[in-house]
């Protein structure tokens, strides 16, 4: 992210928002707003420092490691772990969770109570729909074959990659290692347990293509000249050969 990042930490015992550019860290102290909660500047120590708007809501968990973007919004019960980072824009919902590393990418929407476990990799303009869940071990087991409770040596984790602009629908759920394509729509309850193409309307347990969707998340018509045409945009786009993928159509 090349804007300005906000981020929190703890520092002298208190805590301090602070704004990260290329070239420098500035601090400032935040208090909390009345019911908003609103991010309210007190101080700093440039006046070089890019000001940004942030909401967190005074019951989100928000790890001091954590780096929250321009313009985004934490709301209540939220927990965003150490070392994740979200781009600007971005909102995440009452009690949904962001795991450790995980990147979410600008102008994102993570609705309430959804699961977002690490590494999971999340492009510019994603939506992951309410109670919706990413997850990331493959063959999951509390315990080890001798009995012993696992830890986290004890597995390696794999994450869900969703791509610019898709959308993962109300409890569905993504199982790791998959890759969600740009464009690509996951129905609400769908499993996902293969990579899913750009531009792909996936449902059902397993998940499987039923349609094509374009950027508007219309789903395509096949219009006169057997090209795939979103009525909402005007784009169209034709199926690639020998792949069950589209590209857009330009000329």
């Amino acid at each position: 992210m090349t804007h300005a990042e906000f981020g929190i930490e703890q520092q002298f015992g208190k805590r301090l928002a602070y704004y990260i550019s290329p070239a420098e860290v500035t601090y400032a102290s935040y208090e909390y707003g009345g019911n908003s909660a609103d991010i309210r500047k007190i101080a700093r120590t440039s006046p070089e420092s890019t000001v940004v708007n942030v909401r967190i809501q005074e019951s989100a968990d928000v790890d001091s490691s954590a780096i929250i973007g321009e313009g985004s919004s934490i709301w209540h019960l939220a927990q965003i772990r150490d070392e994740a980072r979200l781009g600007s824009n971005v909102v995440v919902g009452r009690g949904a969770y962001v795991g450790s590393g995980v990147h979410v990418g600008d102008n994102s929407k993570i609705q309430n109570y959804a699961l977002v476990y690490e590494p999971a990799n999340l492009a510019d303009g994603v939506f992951i729909g309410p109670a919706a869940v990413l997850t990331n071990d493959t063959f999951p087991r509390a315990i080890n074959p001798d009995g012993g409770q696992k830890d986290v040596s004890d597995w390696d984790a794999v994450g869900v990659d969703i791509e610019q602009g898709a959308s993962i629908g109300a409890r569905a759920v993504c199982v790791a290692p998959v890759r969600i394509g740009a464009w690509a729509t996951v129905a609400a309850g769908a499993v996902v347990t293969n990579d899913v193409a750009p531009h792909a309307l996936v449902a059902g347990v397993p998940a499987r293509r039923i349609k094509w969707v374009g950027k508007s998340g219309s789903p395509l018509e096949l219009n006169e000249a057997g090209l795939w045409e979103d009525a909402s945009t005007g784009d169209v786009y034709r199926e690639k050969e020998d792949s069950d993928e589209l590209e857009e159509v330009t000329e």
